[in-house]
């Protein structure tokens, strides 16, 4: 294994060409950017954005945040359930319906940005949008991994346990329990087509196979 240091600038130009390279002609490419929330992997996603576009291609950025189940679902077993936000707090019905089916090789292009509101937990009511053939979905959220999500590229950021935890508002720490369930069960840094450890967003490294 090699680990390449890098800078959030290089970082994002070089996952943003990795991405427009890959986008298949007359089509779409799903990209998720898969991190814990003390990883803040909608900052990189967000960082993606200008120069994908630059590249010649469409962006839709969608959180999973906004995709997930209403409160009574989520909270079933009390609001510090680790199990249920490890795997009942998303709701991936709904985002492969309305987002990831839509990018397919037999989709519209024609996707709903957000479903859920969670902290009024209501519907957003957002309108659908058209993403153009040769578009890039830019999906960031957590344990999104090992869910059988049709993704086309994946990048995973990975902290230590140390980092995981100093990183971790003291009231989100009851999630940490999940995380490690993540990492044991589906194997994340394994799976993703790019991982970038991240104990120091401000100085990231590139994981590399031998």
């Amino acid at each position: 294994m090699q680990v390449r240091p890098t800078t959030p600038d290089a970082l994002a130009e070089s996952l943003a060409g990795q991405l427009a390279g890959r986008v298949p002609e007359g089509r779409w490419l799903r990209a998720a950017i898969d991190g814990a929330t003390a990883a803040d992997p909608g900052a990189l996603a967000d960082a993606l954005v200008a120069p994908i576009k630059a590249a010649g291609h469409a962006v839709q950025r969608v959180s999973a945040t906004d995709f997930l189940r209403p409160a009574s679902i989520r909270f079933e077993h009390g609001r510090h359930d680790a199990d249920a936000f490890y795997w009942t707090w998303l709701d991936e019905g709904g985002l492969t319906r309305e987002v990831l089916d839509p990018l397919g090789p037999d989709g519209t292009g024609r996707v709903l940005p957000s479903l859920w509101d969670a902290a009024r937990d209501r519907a957003t009511r957002a309108g659908y949008v058209e993403l153009p053939p040769g578009g890039v979905l830019v999906l960031d959220g957590p344990v999104l991994l090992g869910r059988g999500l049709p993704l086309d590229f994946t990048v995973h950021l990975s902290l230590s346990d140390g980092a995981l935890r100093r990183r971790t508002p003291e009231d989100e720490r009851w999630t940490l329990p999940a995380y490690r369930r993540y990492a044991e069960e589906c194997l994340p840094e394994d799976s993703a087509d790019v991982v970038v450890r991240w104990d120091d967003p401000r100085r990231p490294a590139v994981v590399a196979a031998n």
